[in-house]
């Protein structure tokens, strides 16, 4: 075991999937589908559950594997367990939400060509222990699904008037009821169409960079007084 496996920061791991690294507001991957299939708040969950199932299996497969697949075969093997695990994705939406599966169409198998799930795969999996593996693919999954249903609600409220509209496709008839109508006399429809996804993704971005902004106005106080401390107490000859 690498020294890298003994010492692991899990808070580190989580801070960076959730907020510092997001693979949908800093790496900026996986924005084809987000972009896409974000119109409801039901779409983003759908795109969510299945990126999260395929993130677990493949960065904890990876993990398992990683002493023993050569590396000039590594990126092939490391699609083809993608590739695996997005088809138990396929099945099980099929299986259970069709008329989803059918309303996601060709973004659930495009799930295999996402850099987010690769990227991690190759740059964390590979290199760190089954559970280091399943906390960062975790982290990152719930970044990734938050951004989703961020924008998801975003577009659908200011779209349509409506939040949580078709949640029956996902969670079955008893959700027939959670729809929230807002209003019905004001739509932007254009937030309903792919400029409106742009929109909405550089919104929530700039929103991130204003609140870091202020993180790091808060911390360069501190540590500049932390700076006067150490030098006045440090001794003269």
């Amino acid at each position: 075991m690498s020294s890298s496996e003994q010492h692991t920061n899990y808070s580190k791991i989580a801070l960076d999937g959730l907020w510092h690294n997001n693979p949908a507001l800093v790496q900026l991957l996986g924005l084809c589908p987000l972009l896409a299939v974000t119109g409801t708040v039901v779409n983003a969950l759908g795109l969510a559950a299945a990126t999260l199932l395929v993130l677990l299996g493949s960065s904890f497969s990876v993990s398992i594997i990683r002493h023993h697949v050569p590396a000039s075969v590594r990126l092939p093997a490391f699609v083809m367990i993608i590739a695996s695990f997005v088809t138990c994705a396929e099945l099980l939406m099929q299986a259970f939400t069709f008329e989803l599966y059918q309303i996601l169409g060709i973004f659930i198998p495009l799930i295999v060509t996402n850099c987010a799930i690769l990227g991690r795969a190759d740059a964390f999996a590979s290199k760190n222990p089954p559970l280091s593996a399943l906390l960062d693919a975790l982290m990152v999954g719930l970044g990734f699904a938050a951004v989703l249903v961020l924008l998801g609600a975003f577009r659908e409220v200011l779209g349509q008037g409506t939040l949580f509209s078709g949640m029956e496709l996902l969670f079955g008839a008893a959700a027939a009821n959670w729809k929230i109508t807002f209003f019905t006399d004001f739509q932007v429809l254009i937030l309903l169409l792919p400029p409106g996804a742009f929109f909405g993704m550089g919104l929530i971005i700039a929103i991130k960079n204003l609140i870091d902004q202020q993180l790091k106005k808060r911390t360069q106080p501190q540590s500049r007084k932390v700076a006067k401390v150490v030098i006045h107490k440090t001794p003269t000859h």
